[in-house]
This record gives structure tokens, sequence and C-alpha cells, in this order.
């Protein structure tokens, strides 16, 4: 008797065990994971609070609380104004825009640094792209001041004037600066944007390849028939992520670049720098607040939407 229950014994100490080990495992990874829970709460959990904000005529005297409700006259406030329909076609166009041409730009250079041999060569063409990805947008913005600069001390004007050509005061010329911004945002992020593809490319077996070649596939073949179809899942899921902020534009971008000139404002003024300039112009927190709860929910409904097409078609591929 006495070996049969020692031998019983043995499964329920090795048991508790491993549910000790992998309970320690889950606590480390718990406190490895608590500073971002953290900064997740503080900065945007917590600010869930101010949603009531859209709601009221915010008095600084009175508080939050205590600010009189006034329904949604923030919301009417913003919808009804002339440049409503401006701004909102400006956003969803030139972020339509950045997603298009983003994840196509930096899915073709991914794949060309997969192709690159050399390896030293494919860290140099890497740092060298990834470097515009740590210049603030203020930095940005000068930059391309001095490209663009009005009259002959512009950069560009001085390569037009070079050829016979007139200078061009781009900062009056509002019809330019989607083609601009957008070349801008592709030297800015694309270099960042590929790591994610390459990092999924440096996952296919070699083997693939090898078959592939053995039957004769040309390099067409094997981007169509192998390449595409492993980036297939991480294209739809940062797809997915960007139509959750394509009602919210880069405000670094829009209002550091065009310099926040009023001539500009037919293709540069976006949803974000109206509210700022609502916000500092007027003081109106409640048309703020609510601009921003409407970003919100459109992101949020947009994700739903997208996720439930991308479910129907490619269930695997879906977020959930």
């Amino acid at each position: 008797m006495t070996i049969q229950k020692s031998s019983q014994r043995k499964p329920k100490n090795g048991r508790l065990k491993h549910l000790r080990s992998k309970h320690i495992d889950n606590i480390q990874l718990l406190i490895l994971a608590l500073p971002a829970i953290v900064l997740l709460f503080v900065f945007c959990y917590i600010p869930m609070g101010g949603i009531i904000l859209a709601f009221k005529k915010f008095r600084v005297d009175l508080g939050i609380f205590d600010s009189p409700w006034v329904g949604f006259e923030n919301f009417e406030f913003f919808f009804t104004s002339s440049d409503a329909w401006r701004v909102v076609r400006n956003t969803l166009g030139m972020n339509f825009l950045f997603i298009l041409f983003t994840t196509v730009f930096s899915v073709l250079f991914a794949v060309m640094m997969y192709r690159l041999r050399g390896r030293r060569l494919v860290k140099t063409y890497q740092t060298i792209t990834l470097m515009p990805s740590f210049l603030s947008w203020v930095v940005v913005g000068y930059m391309v001041y001095a490209l663009l600069m009005p009259g002959p001390s512009g950069l560009i004007n001085q390569i037009i004037m070079l050829f016979g050509g007139e200078p061009i005061d781009w900062y009056s010329q509002s019809g330019y600066w989607p083609v601009i911004l957008l070349v801008v945002k592709l030297w800015h992020g694309v270099g960042y944007n590929s790591l994610f593809y390459y990092a999924s490319l440096m996952g296919i077996d070699k083997e693939y390849f090898e078959a592939a070649q053995l039957d004769g596939a040309t390099k067409s073949q094997e981007l169509r028939y192998i390449i595409l179809p492993f980036l297939k899942p991480i294209i739809i899921v940062m797809t997915l992520l960007n139509i959750g902020n394509i009602f919210r534009a880069d405000f670094g971008l829009f209002f550091n670049v065009p310099r926040n000139v009023g001539a500009l404002y037919p293709t540069t003024d976006v949803v974000d720098t109206y509210v700022y300039r609502a916000l500092t112009q007027l003081g109106d927190v409640g048309m703020s607040a609510a601009v921003g709860l409407v970003q919100s929910l459109v992101g949020f409904v947009l994700i739903l939407v997208t996720n439930l097409i991308v479910r129907k078609i490619d269930p695997e591929s879906a977020l959930f």
C-alpha cells in the first residue's frame, strides 16, 4: 500500500511543480509588461473620462463636472461649419493615399532588401532609409522649407531656373501640396514600415525558393506565388491598424511641413489642424473633445467593418 501511495503522489507533485513554474513565468512576463500596462492605463483609459467634455460647454471656473451640459451642440458647431467638408475630405483623401502608397513602397523595399545577398549592403540601405524616421516633423518642416523656399533662394527653384524655368511660389499654390506631402510621408516612413515586412520575409523557408528554381520559376513568379502569400497576413494587419486611424491625420506632418500657411488650407487643412486652431484661437475645448470622440468612433467602426470583410474572405487573416 505504501508503494502505491508514493507512486500516486509523484504525478501530483510533478503537476504542482509544472503549475508553479508556469505561474512564475507568467509573473515574470507580467512584470515585463507592467510599464506598458501603466502607460496604457494612464494615457488611454484615464483620459476617457474627458469624453463628457464633448457634451458640455467647458468653463475653467466650474471645472469639468460642473460645466453646463449642451447636448450635441459641440458636434453641430463642427459639422455645420463651412470648413467641415474640406477638412474631412483632406483627412480621408490624404490618409487613403498614405496607406496605399506606404504599403506598396514598403513591401517593394522589403522585397528588394530580401533579394540582396550582401548583409553589409542590406544594413547600409536599411540604415539610410530608417534615419528619416528618427527626425521630428519640426526638423523635416525646415528641411522642406529650405528646398521649397519662395523665389530664387529655394533649392528646387534654383534647379528650375537652371533649366530656364520660372521660380514657383510653392507656399501660395495649394495644388502642389498633396504630392509634396505624399513624397515627404513616404521618405519619412517607408524605411520604418518596411522592417515589419522584411522581418516576415526572413521567416520564409529557403526550400520554397529552391523548389521553385527547380521548376523553372521566374523571379516574378516567386514574388507572386511565394513572397506575397507569406506577406498577406502582415499586410492585412498593418492595413487594418492604419484604417483605424484614417480619420486622424498626422498633426506634425500637416502642421509643420506646410507651415500653417492659410493659402494652402484647401489641400493641407485636416481635422487635427482645424481642431488645433479652434482650441488655440477660440478656446473651444468642447468642440475639440467632440471631434476627437467622432474620430475614435469612426476608427472603431471602420476596424470592425474591415475586419468583418477580411473574415468573410480569409478568416485566418482577420484580427478577431
